[in-house]
């Protein structure tokens, strides 16, 4: 499947920051620190990207993330406020099991994984971790989950079926 190239100037995007992390190295002064954020960005529409960036400041980190997050947007296929079907995703040691609930039921979801949902406008969403609780590898299993939902028309056409055979067998 072909990634189209999705301009984030034509969105109306927000952003989250899921995670900073800090390292130190000593030096003959004491420690310098650097840091590392992770920042989801989404519309509430249908679009998500997730950016990572590094720097000596939080706030740098934070920027530079939030450009790259921009720069990797991607559209996900949802179906009223859930998703269209059941689907795992998987990156590194972390799988991300997506699975679609009833109006009502919220986003049953923590950390990087709820941070992705309610910015791409899912609603309602049931949602379970194995593995790796990793905030950079559970946001990228999220995403690829969510690259691979199809909808019912995406289907029917690979098919070569009306609609209403595949939504209803």
């Amino acid at each position: 499947m072909r990634k189209s190239k999705i301009k984030a100037s034509e969105l109306d995007l927000k952003d989250k920051l899921v995670h900073v992390g800090r390292t130190a190295k000593v030096v003959k002064g004491g420690r310098r620190f650097n840091f590392s954020a992770i920042v989801v960005v989404g519309d509430g529409a249908g679009h998500v990207g997730y950016g990572l960036g590094k720097a000596n400041e939080v706030v740098n980190a934070v920027t530079k993330a939030t450009d790259a997050a921009k720069k990797n947007i991607v559209k996900v296929s949802l179906h009223k406020n859930t998703i269209p079907h059941d689907v795992m995703g998987k990156y590194g040691a972390a799988k991300i099991m997506l699975k679609p609930a009833t109006p009502g039921t919220g986003v049953i979801a923590a950390g990087g994984v709820r941070a992705v949902l309610e910015l791409v406008g899912i609603s309602d969403i049931l949602t379970k971790n194995y593995g790796s609780s990793n905030a950079h590898n559970t946001v990228k299993a999220t995403i690829e989950g969510l690259q691979q939902l199809e909808d019912a028309h995406t289907v029917a056409r690979r098919r070569g079926l009306p609609v209403e055979k595949v939504i209803f067998g």
